[in-house]
C-alpha cells in the first residue's frame, strides 16, 4: 500500500499570516484583490450591505462571481448609513492592516470612511481604492465597469474583424487584472510599511489597467507607428503571427515569423521551397502577402488534427496552440498537471471546484480554500472579536444595523 504523498508535503505558504484585511468591495475588482491576499494567508472580512454584494442579485453569473472571488473570507453585513453600523465598521478598521473598496465614486467619503478619514486616524493602514476612471479625471464621478474600460482604453478598437463591429474580450479581463494589480500594490505598500511604519493610500482604475494591458501596442503607436486597427487574427507587423489556422478537426493558433522559425516550419511540414518563395522570403514580404500566406498555411496543416499539429510543431520549437473549449481545457493533461483546480469547502459540507492563484510559492501546496461565505454569515463572531458583547450584538440586530 503506497503512503499518502500528501503526508510529507509542506504546509501551504502563508506569507501574509497575521495581516487583517477589510473588503468593502462589490462584484470582481475589489473582492478579487482581497481574495488574492486571503489566498496568501491574510485574514479577510467581507463587509457587505444588509442586502449583500450586488453580485448576489444578478443571477447565476453573479453567484459565480461570488464563488470565484470571495473564497477564504468571512462576511459581516452592516448598514453603513446608520451611526451604529458605521461605529461597528470603525471598530473593524481599528483592528485592520488593509482596507479595499471599489464602491461607486464618492460613496466611502459620504459614509465618512474614505481614505483621508481612515488614514488620519490609523496611519498604518494600507487603503486601496479601485474606480472606473482616474480620481482626478473629468470622468471620475462616472460609474465604470469592465466593458466601459475596454471601450475607452482603445482595446475594443483593436479587437475583432476589420469589417465587423468592435468586439469586447470574451471575459471581464479588466476587472480580473485590476484585482491582481490592486493586490500587487497592496503587497508593495505592506513591504514599505515594514520599513517606514506608515501605510499608504493607493488608487487604480479600470481605465488605467486596461491601457496598461496594451503596453506593447501603445508603445508602438507612441513611437510613431500608424494607429492600430482591427485585423481579426494575426499581428499587424509580423507573419505568420497569431494566425488562426483550420485543421482537420478544429483550429490552431500559430506564430513563426522570425525567418529562422519560418524556414523551420517549411521544412517540418515538408514544404522547404516555401522558405525562399519570393512572396514569403522575409517577414516584411509575408506581412504584405498575408492572404496568400494563410492559404498556404491551410494547405500545409489541414491534413493534421489540432493535437497532431501542436505535437509536430512544438517538438520542433515552433509556437502553436490548439484552440480549446472549456471542456477540452479541463480534459487536457497540461491543465490537470497544473493543479489549478482546487476544492473549496464550507462549514456545512458545501463544496465546489475553483481556480487557485496562477503561481506557486516554492514547494508549498495550493491552499485548501473555504467556500465564499453567505452574506452576513459571520456577523456575530466578527462583532465579538471587535469587542461587542452578546447583548450589544442583539441590540445591533434589533435596530437593523447588522444582519
Amino acid at each position: 500500500m503506497n503512503p499518502d504523498p500528501r503526508i510529507d508535503r509542506p504546509p501551504p505558504a502563508s506569507p501574509l499570516e497575521g495581516i487583517r484585511v477589510l473588503d468593502f468591495g462589490q462584484y470582481i475588482a475589489g473582492p478579487g484583490a482581497a481574495m488574492v491576499l486571503a489566498e496568501l494567508g491574510a485574514e479577510v472580512i467581507k463587509v457587505e450591505p444588509l442586502t449583500g454584494d450586488q453580485a448576489r442579485h444578478i443571477g447565476r453569473y453573479g453567484e459565480s462571481m461570488i464563488r470565484a472571488y470571495n473564497r477564504g473570507k468571512r462576511s459581516i453585513a452592516l448598514d453603513l448609513r446608520s451611526d451604529a453600523g458605521r461605529e461597528a465598521a470603525w471598530r473593524l478598521i481599528a483592528r485592520s492592516d488593509v482596507l479595499i473598496q471599489n464602491l461607486r465614486p464618492g460613496v466611502v467619503d459620504k459614509l465618512g470612511i474614505g481614505p483621508d478619514a481612515v488614514r488620519e486616524r490609523f496611519p498604518r493602514i494600507v487603503y486601496l481604492s479601485i474606480a472606473g476612471f482616474p480620481s482626478r479625471s473629468p470622468s471620475a464621478g462616472r460609474p465604470g465597469y469592465d466593458i466601459a474600460a475596454q471601450a475607452e482604453s482603445g482595446l475594443m478598437s483593436v479587437t475583432g474583424e476589420p469589417d465587423r463591429l468592435p468586439q469586447k474580450v470574451g471575459v471581464p479581463i479588466i476587472d480580473a487584472a485590476a484585482a491582481h494589480l490592486g493586490a500587487q500594490a497592496v503587497l508593495a505598500a505592506l513591504f514599505g510599511r515594514e520599513r517606514t511604519g506608515v501605510g499608504e493610500s493607493l488608487e487604480t482604475s479600470l481605465l488605467e489597467v486596461a491601457i496598461h494591458l496594451q503596453a506593447t501596442t501603445w508603445s508602438d503607436y507612441l513611437g510613431g507607428a500608424p494607429e492600430p486597427t482591427r485585423i481579426g487574427d494575426g499581428q499587424p507587423n509580423n507573419a505568420p503571427a497569431a494566425e488562426v489556422v483550420a485543421t482537420r478537426d478544429g483550429h490552431i493558433v500559430l506564430s513563426a515569423y522570425a525567418d529562422e522559425h519560418w524556414a523551420r516550419f517549411c521544412r517540418v511540414v515538408g514544404r522547404p521551397e516555401l522558405a525562399s518563395d519570393p512572396r514569403f522570403a522575409s517577414n516584411l514580404l509575408r506581412v504584405a502577402n498575408r492572404a496568400a500566406l494563410r492559404e498556404v498555411l491551410r494547405d500545409c496543416l489541414s491534413q493534421f488534427t489540432s493535437e497532431e499539429c501542436v505535437t509536430l510543431l512544438g517538438d520542433n520549437q515552433i509556437v502553436a496552440g490548439a484552440v480549446r473549449s472549456y471542456r477540452e481545457v479541463l480534459q487536457s493533461a497540461d491543465f490537470r498537471q497544473s493543479e489549478m483546480l482546487v476544492e473549496a469547502r464550507g462549514a456545512e459540507g458545501s463544496h465546489y471546484q475553483a481556480l487557485r492563484l496562477p503561481y506557486r510559492l516554492g514547494d508549498a501546496p495550493p491552499h485548501s480554500p473555504t467556500c465564499a461565505p453567505r452574506c452576513g454569515a459571520n456577523s456575530d463572531e466578527v462583532l465579538a472579536e471587535a469587542g461587542y458583547d452578546p447583548d450589544q450584538i442583539q441590540y445591533l440586530r434589533r435596530i437593523g444595523a447588522v444582519a
